[in-house]
């Protein structure tokens, strides 16, 4: 996103890409050897070549569609959708069990939601904006204290005078 009025595209003060753990890179690189197979009766060094082209194709898929979560610009984004941090209120990082009842019981429905498996830390933050029928935002994260302190520091200065 450019900066309003200016044009210049910032430094994000957090970025992270939500890409899928190395376990699930290995288990989607297994469907190579399995295309591989149905392939061999046709020939052999086509069946390699279509596995190793299954493989590759696969894994650099899911880690391109993998989400990035970032504060840039006094914007949240996670994913496609994006929020100006004016209209957020307190965020709240948890790991650990409360981060595995804020994702299952604890999930409002209603909620703007960017969770992936594999990834233990979740960040709540509340929506102030009246309008907005989203009450909050969901949001999976490797690092929750640092993805908290990016959008806290992007709050203070949207109310810091001369920023």
């Amino acid at each position: 996103m450019q900066k309003r009025g200016c044009g210049i595209r910032t430094a994000a003060d957090y970025r992270e890409r939500l890409s899928p753990s190395l376990w699930a890179l290995v288990a989607a690189a297994v469907c190579g050897p399995m295309a591989a197979v149905v392939f061999s009766p046709l020939d052999t060094t086509l069946a390699l070549f279509i596995g190793l082209v299954v493989s590759v194709a696969i894994v650099v898929g899911l880690l391109a569609i993998s989400p990035v979560v970032e504060v840039r610009d006094g914007e949240l984004r996670a994913g496609r959708a994006h929020i100006p941090v004016e209209f957020l209120g307190v965020p709240a990082g948890v790991v650990a069990e409360e981060a595995r009842t804020a994702r299952g019981s604890g999930l409002d429905h209603r909620a703007w939601h960017v969770i992936r498996g594999g990834i233990d830390g979740i960040v709540t933050v509340p929506v102030t904006d009246p309008d907005d029928p989203t009450p909050s935002w969901v949001v999976s994260t490797r690092t929750p204290d640092r993805l908290v302190a990016a959008i806290q520091r992007a709050q203070v200065r949207l109310r810091t005078p001369g920023r």
